[in-house]
C-alpha cells in the first residue's frame, strides 16, 4: 500500500507591514531633504525684479549658491572665500557632473562679482547656470 500525504493549502497573504513601513521611511525622507532646500534659499536676499523672467522646468539636482549685496558668497549658511568657492565648484564637478548652479545674487551686488562666478563656473565646467530673480 502507497501511503500519500495530504497536502494542507497555506493562505498566500500579502505583507502588509513591510509596505507601511517603507512608506513611512520615505515620506520622512522626503520631508526632510525638502526642509534642507528651503533651508538654503532662506537666506535674506533680495532678488532682481525681471519683467521677462521665466521659471525654469526643472529646479532640482543644481547647486544653490547665494550671493548677498556685499558680494559674499554663501552656500547654506557657510560663508565661502573666492578661493573656497572656486575649490568647492571644482570637487562638485569632479564628483557629480554635470554641474548645475543656481545663483541667487542680491539685487544690490556689486556687477564684478556677477562677471567672477560667471568665470568660476565656467572654470569649474558649469553647463547650466540660471539666476534667481522676481517677475513684476
Amino acid at each position: 500500500m502507497i501511503r500519500r500525504r495530504i497536502r494542507t493549502e497555506e493562505d498566500v497573504s500579502f505583507q502588509l507591514a513591510p509596505m507601511i513601513d517603507m512608506t513611512f521611511l520615505l515620506l520622512i525622507f522626503f520631508m526632510v531633504t525638502s526642509k534642507l532646500s528651503k533651508e538654503q534659499i532662506k537666506m535674506d536676499i533680495r532678488l532682481p525684479v525681471a519683467s521677462a523672467a521665466i521659471l525654469p522646468q526643472d529646479l532640482g539636482n543644481r547647486d544653490l549658491l547665494n550671493i548677498d549685496a556685499q558680494g559674499r558668497y554663501y552656500i547654506g549658511e557657510n560663508e565661502l572665500t573666492e578661493g573656497e568657492l572656486r575649490a568647492y565648484l571644482a570637487e562638485r564637478f569632479r564628483a557629480n557632473p554635470p554641474l548645475r548652479l543656481y545663483i541667487r545674487g542680491d539685487k544690490d551686488m556689486p556687477y564684478k562679482t556677477t562677471k567672477k562666478i560667471m568665470e568660476m563656473a565656467t572654470e569649474a565646467g558649469a553647463i547650466d547656470v540660471i539666476f534667481g530673480t522676481l517677475r513684476d
